[in-house]
């Protein structure tokens, strides 16, 4: 088992506990390790239409035994099961502490849960990320990905066949098991699109023309990959209105190896690698934000003149500007982005060129830093 830098948050949790990730993030695994009572797994068929068809059936399992820490293992299956939980936690009848794990924001909402404000603590859990192995992630994970299971075996058709199986459980259950999508052809088709466009600018329109699917379901369908956890969106900085900026937001999967199993292209070619290793960046500050609960503004920056940076970071106080270049040699950069940002922004920042090297020096006020270095020196 990898040992997960968010255990030590839920072991000090001074409440309950609603855990989210993207499913095989190693969720059930990790709470385990919490040792918890009593386990209820709803992805269990039997165990979900024993608690769909007895609505009390929670309640009447306190009262028999008035178990210390539950865990309940995707919740989203049946929200209206955090209602149960909000009277238990309310009443404060049972010395009970709940460990509530889930893959589904949306379904979580849509169930009419209210994710029990003040009574519930919200952690999120991504893939493995470079901390939790010292920052001495391989290099294979630009192709792979790093979700636990896959990350450690060692043969690379043993990862293959375990991503792409992914893609089937994630069509089969998360979406046409509940309804997500009605034409689960087109959102298959909608799915590898938007794989093929990802690190780009977010264009709904020509997603849903080459998905050969209406605009209304192309944007119905991007929010489901968001609330399913599968993509992060990284939103155009914004300050004021003082300079015109391109006001679009890019896209990015959680793990690089989805991302491949998507497109069936496992091969890191030079046509490829500048967008995967900048999909693999921005899912590595997420997950490992998530991982230390820290709070994180992942942002982009491009004026109407062309200047750009490809992520502004924002952690407390703090702001960095980075460039990722995809290359194992120290690499060229144009300071344009960095200055215009910083002249925008109206104060310093922090300035980093992430790259693939192993190499670290400095340029002036400028940080040439390989990637798992740079996600260190910003605290992550």
């Amino acid at each position: 088992m990898i040992p997960r830098k968010l255990q030590k948050h839920l072991e000090s949790a001074f409440k309950s506990v609603l855990l989210l990730g993207p499913r095989q993030t190693g969720k059930s695994t990790l709470c385990k390790v919490l040792k918890p009572t009593l386990t209820i797994n709803l992805m269990r068929e039997q165990t979900y239409l024993e608690f769909v068809s007895n609505p009390r059936r929670l309640e009447e399992i306190l009262a028999a035994s008035q178990p210390g820490t539950i865990l309940i293992d995707e919740i989203q299956r049946l929200p209206s099961l955090l209602n149960t939980i909000q009277v238990v936690l309310d009443e404060k009848n049972y010395d009970t502490r709940f460990i509530l794990t889930g893959s589904s924001a949306r379904k979580l909402r849509r169930g009419a849960a209210n994710l029990l404000p003040g009574r519930l603590l919200t952690y999120k859990l991504g893939p493995v990320c470079a901390s939790e192995f010292n920052y001495e992630l391989s290099n294979s994970i630009i192709q792979y990905g790093s979700l636990p299971e896959v990350y450690l075996l060692e043969r690379y058709s043993q990862k293959e066949k375990l991503l792409s199986s992914y893609v089937g459980t994630y069509l089969k259950e998360e979406i046409q098991a509940d309804a997500l999508a009605k034409n689960i052809e087109g959102f298959a088709r909608f799915l590898t699109v938007a794989a093929a466009e990802s690190s780009h600018f977010l264009d709904l329109a020509k997603l849903a023309q080459q998905a050969q699917v209406d605009r209304s379901s192309a944007v119905r369908w991007f929010e489901i990959l968001e609330d399913t956890l599968l993509v992060h969106r990284t939103d155009s900085f914004s300050k004021s209105t003082r300079k015109r900026l391109i006001q679009h937001p890019r896209f990015f999967f959680f793990d690089n190896g989805i991302l491949n199993a998507l497109l069936r292209n496992f091969v890191c070619s030079p046509d490829r690698q500048g967008a995967l290793f900048e999909n693999l960046f921005c899912s590595q500050l997420f997950s490992s934000a998530a991982a230390s609960d820290l709070e994180i503004s992942v942002t982009n920056f491009r004026t109407s003149h062309g200047a750009e940076v490809d992520f502004i970071v924002s952690i407390g106080t703090e702001t960095f500007a980075v460039e990722c270049k995809a290359v194992v040699n120290v690499p060229n950069f144009s300071r344009t982005g960095f200055e215009s940002f910083e002249k925008y922004l109206g104060k310093p920042v922090r300035k980093i060129v992430a790259y693939q090297g192993t190499d670290s020096l400095q340029r002036d006020d400028v940080s040439i830093l390989p990637w798992q270095i740079a996600l260190r020196d910003m605290g992550l």
